[in-house]
């Protein structure tokens, strides 16, 4: 393998020689399961990802697992390997991702699938699952994107549904046993369908009606499930953690320690796919987080710690916690982070608390720029909420507030969308408006609109996106009314969210599409300077596939829809409900106050559900 010498020609090249401090060696002549986890993305996003930290070290911790990682290569490192004729290879021991025994995908963004096939054909791995041999290591993916498993469905030979710290042990003991026996592959998918969140595509037929809808999907394997449940963790407590994380050796996204509060979110956007399939919410106890932030702390050396979860001033150890942390954290200026605090929650005695240490940039999301549209979308916040936070944010020293929305919703009007601009504008004036002695000097409020997304398993999963031109004329909606020079807004590209909604909402039909794009090129596509809509354009015409087929047009309440072989525990009648009192712009309490019947309950409830 010439890979030293390519080291020296490419970029960032501690994107591959791993040797980082807590990273895990074994010796190979004691392990009987090699574990590649294979994150479809550049080493520096991929390490700053919550799931791969649990993975690794949980895997690890079995005594003749070996769980290595791979990344996907950066364009100058792919071309560098294939002119060598050298295989993708995992960073702990540089061996072929083909020696493994599993590949796991974990699916973070619909946009890094072509970055998956790319990774297997690098491999030398065939990426169609009916392509490959008895000899290949087999293939699964798992994560959020996962609860649509279908655009992928050709690909995988299995998936997992769900939170798998507990799942993927029991997953690694069929594996041992079936490895031990010597029976043919499809023996030990048998064997895992049984398993609670194990989907086996190849264990299921979908057939189609005239229109391209889905006629059917039923199993075609006894052992398979009419619908795979996922799995989740009931005790926060008792799962795993790890207290000895892997420090990088370059700088990457999130790099700090994070805490994990809870999972799941009690209060019910209509918008957001993870407040659905993470119900119920589940906490950890203060004492438990203070424990392990005081080991990472001793076993990392980092100078931040970051708090993480859906909505953090939800979590009911809050006060506590952020006590408890101060008295380890202070004297060693070490800095808190509290990201995803909601608008409604803010206080001074909070404000405080996260600026002890350093005072680090504050970010709200009311989502909608006008009340209609966040009671629409049941977002649960008012105008007052906002200002009465970023005034105290204002009056405590803070001059940057970054507010984040979205455009594109479901009813959403050309009002609705200016009330963005209008909204940023009542911020700066709140500003103006706080005592010149209390306030800083360079207001900064930067506006961030990114296009919505239907996605499965929400309310919104029956609606129609917005095509491009549409929502490029609310971008500048809302760039026109911007008035005010301390305001900067962003916004993210029109044509890439079309296409995640393509592969959000798809099905299996488009396995082909995704297989021809990374042979024409396509990867990398969160990446703007990677980023080819004309050939992915060219793709689905040569495939003679719609993509308007699968975002442009309202789907009916009678439709099949391709993720509906899943259950996430929350109701298809719950979702209905929710869409329509959207449409009527009706709020639902949050779960704590009153239970909404949403399914999670009597799927096998925990967290708040008890």
């Amino acid at each position: 393998m010439n890979l030293d010498k390519i080291l020296k020609e490419v970029q960032k090249p501690a994107r591959y020689v791993g040797a980082e401090y807590n990273s895990v060696h074994k010796e190979l002549a004691e392990v009987y399961i090699r574990f590649a986890f294979c994150f479809p993305d550049v080493y520096e996003i991929g390490m700053s990802h919550l799931g791969i930290k649990i993975l690794y070290h949980l895997l690890n911790e079995q005594k003749d697992i070996y769980c290595e990682r791979v990344f996907a290569p950066w364009v100058d490192m792919e071309e560098k390997m294939r002119a060598e004729n050298i295989p993708l290879f995992s960073i702990e021991t540089r061996t072929p991702v083909a020696d493994f025994d599993i590949i796991g995908f974990t699916l973070q963004y619909e946009m890094s699938y072509t970055n998956i096939i790319n990774m297997l054909d690098l491999s030398g791995i065939a990426p169609l699952r009916e392509d490959r041999t008895e000899d290949d290591p087999f293939v699964y993916a798992g994560g959020p994107c996962a609860y649509n498993p279908e655009p992928l469905a050709d690909i995988m030979d299995f998936f997992m549904i769900g939170e798998s710290e507990e799942q993927i042990i029991e997953v690694m003991d069929a594996y041992r046993k079936w490895k031990q026996s010597g029976r043919p592959k499809r023996a030990f998918l048998e064997d895992i369908v049984s398993i609670r969140g194990i989907y086996v595509p190849e264990f299921y037929d979908v057939s189609y009606n005239e229109d391209g809808t889905i006629k059917e999907m039923k199993p075609n394997h006894p052992k398979a499930p009419a619908r795979v449940q996922k799995q989740y963790v009931r005790d926060m407590d008792a799962v795993y953690y790890p207290d000895n994380i892997i420090v990088p050796n370059m700088e990457i996204v999130h790099d700090r320690i994070t805490l994990e509060l809870f999972r799941g979110c009690i209060r019910g956007c209509r918008f957001c796919q993870a407040g659905m399939i993470y119900r119920p919410v589940r906490e950890k106890s203060p004492k438990r987080l203070l424990a392990l932030a005081e080991k990472l702390i001793d076993n990392t050396g980092y100078e931040e710690i970051s708090m993480s979860s859906l909505s953090t001033s939800d979590y009911t150890g809050l006060e506590e916690l952020t006590e408890g942390l101060l008295e380890l954290t202070v004297d060693k200026k070490i800095n808190l982070s509290l990201p995803s605090l909601r608008i409604d929650s803010f206080s001074m005695d909070l404000m405080q608390k996260v600026q002890k240490v350093r005072k680090s940039g504050l970010t709200f999301a009311p989502e909608a720029g006008s009340q209609r549209m966040r009671d629409v979308i049941n977002k649960g916040v008012t105008e007052e909420d906002l200002m009465r936070s970023v005034s105290l944010a204002f009056a405590g020293g803070y001059s940057g507030v970054k507010l984040y929305f979205m455009i594109g919703l479901p009813t959403e009007t050309k009002e609705d969308v200016q009330a963005i601009a209008h909204l940023a504008e009542k911020v700066v004036r709140a500003y103006k408006e706080t005592p010149k002695h209390l306030r800083n000097k360079g207001l900064r409020v930067t506006v961030s609109a990114s296009s919505f997304v239907p996605k499965p398993f929400t309310p919104f999963q029956w609606a129609a996106q917005d095509d491009i031109e549409t929502l490029r004329d609310k971008q500048h909606w809302i760039k026109d009314e911007i008035h005010d020079k301390a305001i900067v807004y962003n916004w993210h590209e029109a044509q890439l969210s079309v296409l995640e909604g393509v592969f959000a909402r798809g099905d299996r039909r488009l396995a082909k599409v995704l297989l021809r794009a990374q042979k024409l090129g396509v990867r990398f596509d969160a990446w703007h300077e990677c980023f080819q809509y004309d050939l992915w354009m060219e793709t689905f015409r040569s495939e003679g596939i719609d993509p308007d087929f699968y975002n442009r047009r309202e789907r009916s309440y009678e439709e099949i829809l391709p993720w509906e072989i899943i259950d996430p525990g929350v109701s298809r009648a719950f979702l209905e409900r929710e869409n329509e009192k959207a449409k009527r712009g009706e709020l639902t309490t949050n779960c704590r106050d009153k239970c909404s019947g949403c399914g999670v309950k009597q799927f096998g409830g925990g967290g708040v559900c008890d």
